[in-house]
């Protein structure tokens, strides 16, 4: 049953930063080793993108899945199912979904949650669509309901439901849009609506990158930038890239810089100089940046070893306690270098490990619980 939606061209209901803002995600935008993008990184990145499913390195799951229903859809002159690509920033959702255009030989407009402000707004770009065309909303988690509403009927019956006039002169009008596929992107799939899960017909999770995957990347990017590398460079760069091909394309920038200014415009990228490099710019063997390790210094030296609240630690750190719980926690969990306690956070022995120091009685309790 499809829904009518009232909008008009000149509604100005939606929020000025978008349905779903988060501040944590500010707070990524400005760190080095973040997966977000940074201001003009995606276009200065789009010679260094894929065009096809054989150049598009990792994800070997997702990619074979697609090629299946790319074919397919391709032997039926239809336009393939709805597509919702969901994970980590940076780890190619956007990439992807340009790479699946170019495999259905359909064009693409991209556009982005927050900034669809209004239904009128999504309803003049569903309607300039043309047959087979691919519609890639980044954040679509960030959608306002009333935009959503537009977006069920467009998505199963290739409808636009809107309503015309007010009070008693209004009337509801159906307009048919061409077929098109749908893909979005997003970072934060519990925050979608069920509604508007269900009516993806591929669900696709982007997971991390290894870093044998993440160095072929880099050799990739390298050869495009005319940046002359070895293996063992490549593999020292994608080593500290966190999982993540964003980042591994951004650290072998910066250690190409480096290496221009120290040792010539054409001095190769070897081990040496990546490692040279990147200890220069505060990544170190795992990957971390400089408030990581204040993190791991504030759990293992300022509290000694003991847990410690959110808030405690936001305060101790000079952090907002939302941005070290979204931003910064998750990588230090995943590498087991802190735990979440019911009395706090705890730095465990990996952690004392990789920054050279003692560990405390504190801190051995706490393992031997996790052990046992």
């Amino acid at each position: 049953m499809s829904t009518s939606t009232r909008w008009e061209a000149d509604s100005s209901e939606a929020s000025p930063q978008g349905a779903g803002f988060d501040p944590a995600d500010a707070a990524a935008e400005v760190r080095f080793v973040s997966g977000a993008a940074e201001v003009g990184e995606d276009v200065a990145d789009v010679t260094l993108r894929p065009t096809t499913l054989d150049d598009y390195l990792g994800q070997a799951r997702v990619k074979e899945n697609l090629r299946v229903l790319i074919t397919a859809a391709l032997q039926r002159s239809e336009p393939l199912d709805h597509v919702l690509l969901s994970g980590p920033p940076g780890l190619g959702k956007t990439t992807l979904a340009t790479v699946i255009a170019h495999e259905l030989g359909a064009g693409i407009k991209q556009t982005s949650g927050p900034a669809i402000e209004r239904a009128g707004d999504l309803a003049a770009i569903l309607s300039n669509l043309e047959s087979g065309d691919v519609l890639f909303i980044d954040e679509i988690h960030r959608l306002s309901r009333a935009v959503e509403e537009v977006l069920y009927s467009a998505m199963e019956d290739f409808t636009l439901d809107i309503v015309i006039g007010k009070g008693p002169a209004a009337r509801s009008l159906t307009l048919d849009i061409a077929r098109f596929t749908l893909i979005g992107a997003t970072t934060r799939t519990a925050l979608l609506s069920n509604p508007l899960r269900d009516r993806f017909g591929v669900n696709f999770r982007l997971d991390y990158y290894n870093p044998t995957e993440l160095a072929d990347i880099v050799i990739r990017s390298a050869s495009i930038l005319g940046v002359t590398i070895d293996a063992q460079g490549a593999a020292e760069i994608g080593s500290r890239s966190r999982g993540t091909p964003r980042l591994a394309n951004r650290l072998l920038k910066r250690v190409r810089d480096y290496a221009q200014v120290n040792l010539g415009p054409q001095a190769p990228i070897t081990e040496e100089v990546a490692r040279e490099a990147l200890s220069f710019f505060e990544v170190d063997e795992l990957g971390l940046d400089w408030m990581d390790i204040k993190i791991l210094r504030t759990l293992t030296e300022t509290f000694a070893g003991r847990p410690v609240g959110l808030t405690t630690l936001a305060s101790a750190t000079g952090e907002e306690a939302d941005s070290l719980e979204d931003v910064y926690e998750p990588y230090l969990l995943q590498n087991g270098l802190i735990v979440r306690t019911p009395k706090g956070r705890q730095a465990t022995a990996r952690a004392y490990d990789h920054l050279g120091i003692p560990q405390t009685q504190a801190a051995s309790q706490q393992d031997s619980l996790f052990e046992e």
